[in-house]
């Protein structure tokens, strides 16, 4: 029986996938006590394994070749950009992935981002616990001009659970879909476009070279005052010491964030700032996503090994 070594917590401290995993594999190791990963400590901890599932850990060349019996890596979760794929191929390492597994519950967390800013809710809420009786209301969504950078399984999610809101929807991929964009009457635009009209605007790429600090100073001064940015997808394509320049002086109006380039993070100042919603990289940690990712790790274990 292979040796399966599981590295998320959340994946590990989870009554329904223990159970599920242990249905089909009985030599799993868990990560029970929670372990936030470093190099040194990941690699003892994988070392002798057979199989992975790895959440947002970083496998590179260097781990890879610390793990002589490792044959498969399944993903727990959607984004790609920790594990080294060319490393893996040279190793002959699978790699299983299945896109889209956590796409609504994170498309749902964004949607809420977008009402908390736009009406007030976070401000309002926390001015209230210090005494402080504010009657701003904020704006509506309805009506208003939304720009989606990056329209793969997550923008699409959000562009079906926006619908009801009748926004104006801008839409921006590296990926040619003129058919699923007159489908859904959204405007094909540049970035440039979106960061100039839109009164929100939400990422939804991966993060490579090509997104790294996607979102500087320089576009953050192309928006309006009055607008929003949320980030749920990965740290580093918002450059945060930006972020955090332009919402103290006011260049836009709040932003929502989920991740972050250090995690977790530790600017202080950032966290405290009061235009800024910033949740702990929660946004495919639904019950629903957990298990779902949960599910989809452990079946390709069965795939590769059992079938």
């Amino acid at each position: 029986m292979p040796k399966i070594a599981v590295t998320s917590p959340s994946f590990s401290t989870n009554n329904f996938l223990q159970n599920e995993i242990y249905k089909h594999f009985t030599n799993v190791k868990l990560n029970l006590n929670k372990i936030r990963f470093q190099r040194d400590n990941l690699i003892d901890y994988i070392k002798d394994a057979d199989g992975i599932i790895v959440g947002l850990e970083i496998i590179d060349d260097y781990v890879l070749s610390k793990c002589p019996n490792l044959k498969i890596i399944a993903k727990y979760g959607v984004g790609l950009n920790n594990i080294d794929l060319e490393a893996c191929k040279r190793r002959n390492i699978a790699v299983g992935w299945t896109g889209g597994v956590n796409k609504l519950s994170v498309a749902e967390m964004t949607l809420g981002y977008m009402l908390m800013l736009c009406r007030n809710l976070f401000i309002t809420s926390n001015e209230l616990k210090n005494g402080i009786w504010n009657k701003s209301g904020g704006f509506q969504l309805s009506g208003k001009s939304i720009g989606i950078i990056g329209v793969g399984c997550i923008g699409r999610e959000l562009v079906r659970l926006l619908k009801p809101f009748n926004c104006k929807i801008y839409a921006n991929d590296i990926i040619e879909q003129d058919k699923y964009y007159i489908e859904n009457n959204l405007i094909n635009a540049s970035k440039d476009d979106i960061f100039k009209k839109c009164d929100i605007v939400t990422i939804h790429t991966p993060y490579d070279e090509t997104t790294k600090n996607m979102v500087n100073l320089n576009t953050l001064k192309m928006m309006k005052n009055t607008s929003f940015i949320i980030n749920s997808a990965r740290g580093g394509i918002i450059n945060e010491e930006d972020l955090k320049y332009a919402l103290k002086n006011h260049i836009i109006a709040g932003a929502a964030i989920d991740t972050y380039m250090e995690e977790p993070p530790s600017d202080v100042e950032l966290l405290n700032l009061p235009n800024l919603i910033c949740t702990p990289h929660i946004g495919g940690n639904s019950k629903e996503a957990v298990e779902s990712m949960g599910i989809s790790a452990i079946n390709h274990l069965i795939s590769f090994f059992l079938k």
